[in-house]
């Protein structure tokens, strides 16, 4: 069985999309959410522009937000879909606070895939 590889070809290509793209904020961090007035942001949050009909999500923390820091993968059962989301900028107590934000509802569950370095055995020759 193949395991999963979290390298650094991965997250360059991430990179290239994300900065590729540009974002929009919709809600600063302490706003509500506009139907579920209970669910409040715990970072600033956002769409990234892409060529999907809805764009991605984005949780912009307190550091560099140029910098992808981790990816957060949705299951939502109400949707029907998986859903991934983009955090940008955020310290390991953001990635926290984001996902007890999303997984507030039984109707969606998250985990978190924190970005990694390493370079793939196969990506080394003997040339």
């Amino acid at each position: 069985m193949a395991e999963l590889e979290n390298n650094a070809y991965f997250w360059q290509k991430v990179d290239t999309l994300f900065l590729s793209s540009g974002y929009t904020l919709k809600k600063k961090k302490g706003e509500s959410h506009d139907s579920f007035k209970n669910l409040v942001y715990p970072t600033d949050y956002g769409r990234v522009n892409t060529n999907g009909e809805n764009g991605l999500s984005i949780y912009c923390g307190s550091g560099d937000r140029n910098k992808v820091t981790a990816l957060v993968v949705a299951a939502d059962i109400l949707a029907r879909e998986l859903d991934v989301k983009i955090l940008a900028g955020c310290n390991s107590e953001e990635e926290e606070e984001i996902l007890r934000f999303l997984n507030q509802t039984d109707f969606q569950k998250t985990i978190l895939i924190r970005r990694g370095s390493a370079i793939p055995g196969w990506a080394f020759t003997d040339n």
